[in-house]
């Protein structure tokens, strides 16, 4: 004889894995310390975005409690000036 049961698991889930395709459409704006929008850029996503995305996905890890993205890494200075100077060609 087969019977169906449910039972209630508690399982501690602490982090949000999202993957998004954008393809070719990412969208960005920069804006300086007082809010001032320095750049836009649209096109494939920055090389410094976290995960292998190949410029065509969003890979970030969101802690579920402090809304902080864990897989982020600081880019530098270069990565920025690169980003600002691929939305002036558009």
């Amino acid at each position: 004889m087969k019977i169906n049961q449910q039972k209630t698991v508690q399982v501690d889930v602490t982090e949000f894995r999202l993957h998004i395709k954008v393809a070719d459409r990412f969208e960005g704006v920069l804006k300086d310390a007082q809010g001032e929008q320095v750049c836009g850029f649209e096109g494939y996503v920055p090389d410094f975005f976290p995960g292998d995305h190949y410029g065509d996905y969003l890979i970030l890890n969101i802690n579920l409690e402090t809304g902080q993205i864990t897989n982020w890494k600081k880019p530098s200075a270069e990565d920025i000036e690169t980003m600002i100077n691929k939305g002036d060609d558009d």
